[in-house]
């Protein structure tokens, strides 16, 4: 099993969903950075489960920093992140064992690791890793954003509710990545919030979850980031956002629907501002040209699968029998992950820019 990616930036991640702790690893980070764990407190709370819309597994979270760090400050090695886990009951996972959970890695996993996986809970496969991400993307976060480098996020949509995009107009754009950043339930629109939270109650009441797409948009960065082909930034972000659990699709800029564009229309036209600094008039491509920064606010859309733990009865096999058999999975899972991902995609987002702004 591969843990471990990055090139300047590097990092592994380790432990399972019902294992004593889980970690991460990271290497490369500056030395004499002053690391502020209010902050990192803060990102952290942004994904812990609340009220009825999410899972009743509830974490206290607490980020101990092992190594790495000293009197508040990088030291330039390596710094590793331990986070306890208290709140397990793998029992709830053994009256499933060998019925495969449809939507989730159980299959997969059985045939890559021949059944010594940690199936508890998901094991390495569970979005309770995404934790430790959160923990090390809010550092990332802080060096980036002491650079002038800010990353911002809010649910697009949910189920078949939608949110205000965000705008294609800087100073605009700015206001409202401050505005979500200082919410838990990022969305612009205050009343379809309600809405949202309404749609995941009815969809756990019912035993079934829901899905939805996060915008994220990134501002400040400079012009000539990434590369032409192989190591483009758009691939190299997509690659990270695809690491996330239940993550199905991933699209920069107009993505989705640029192809009902013409080119006239597509082509992002060059011009000076009042500063002489090199703009363009439009940002259907994301701020992405050729795989590299062109200046633009980078943006960026992932759409996350419905959850697939779900009370209602389904179909499967008993992979230890060779039979075919009925599952009704019970125990504490969310009816929608969504708006806890958003930390989570922003977290990896400061990751893998700052591994090529280490270049």
């Amino acid at each position: 099993m591969k843990n471990n990616f990055g090139t300047n930036i590097s990092w592994t991640l380790f432990g399972e969903s019902h294992g004593p702790a889980i970690g991460i690893t990271l290497d490369g980070l500056p030395a004499g950075f002053k690391v502020d764990m209010e902050q990192i407190k803060s990102d952290m709370d942004k994904r812990k489960a609340t009220g009825k819309i999410s899972t009743q597994r509830h974490e206290a979270d607490e980020v101990h920093i092992l190594s790495g760090m000293y009197n508040g400050y990088t030291t330039g090695t390596a710094l590793t992140i331990l986070i306890e886990n208290q709140n397990t009951k793998s029992k709830d996972y053994s009256a499933f064992h060998g019925r495969l959970r449809p939507g989730h890695a159980d299959f997969t996993a059985f045939e890559k690791y021949n059944g010594y996986q940690d199936y508890r809970g998901g094991g390495h496969f569970s979005g309770r890793l995404t934790a430790c991400i959160v923990a090390a993307g809010s550092i990332c976060r802080q060096i980036l954003k002491s650079q002038g480098i800010v990353i911002g996020s809010h649910i697009e949509s949910l189920y078949t509710l939608s949110d205000i995009p965000f705008s294609k107009d800087y100073t605009v754009l700015e206001k409202q990545i401050q505005e979500v950043n200082d919410k838990n339930f990022a969305v612009l629109d205050n009343q379809v919030k309600n809405q949202m939270i309404q749609e995941i109650e009815k969809a756990a009441a019912e035993g079934d979850s829901l899905g939805g797409i996060l915008e994220t948009a990134i501002i400040g960065l400079p012009a000539g980031l990434g590369e032409p082909f192989f190591d483009s930034l758009e691939s190299h972000l997509s690659s990270l956002m695809f690491s996330i659990p239940a993550v199905k699709s991933v699209s920069f800029g107009d993505g989705e629907s640029i192809d009902e564009m013409l080119g006239s229309e597509a082509n992002d036209c060059y011009y000076y501002d009042e500063e002489g600094n090199v703009r363009t008039s439009t940002n259907h491509n994301g701020g992405i040209t050729g795989g590299i920064t062109n200046g633009m606010p980078v943006s960026c859309t992932v759409t996350f699968k419905p959850t697939p733990s779900i009370a209602k009865k389904q179909k499967t096999i008993n992979i230890e029998t060779k039979e075919n058999v009925e599952l009704e999975i019970k125990g504490r899972h969310d009816p929608c992950i969504v708006q806890r991902a958003v930390v989570v995609v922003e977290a990896m987002m400061a990751l893998g820019i700052l591994d090529m702004m280490r270049e």
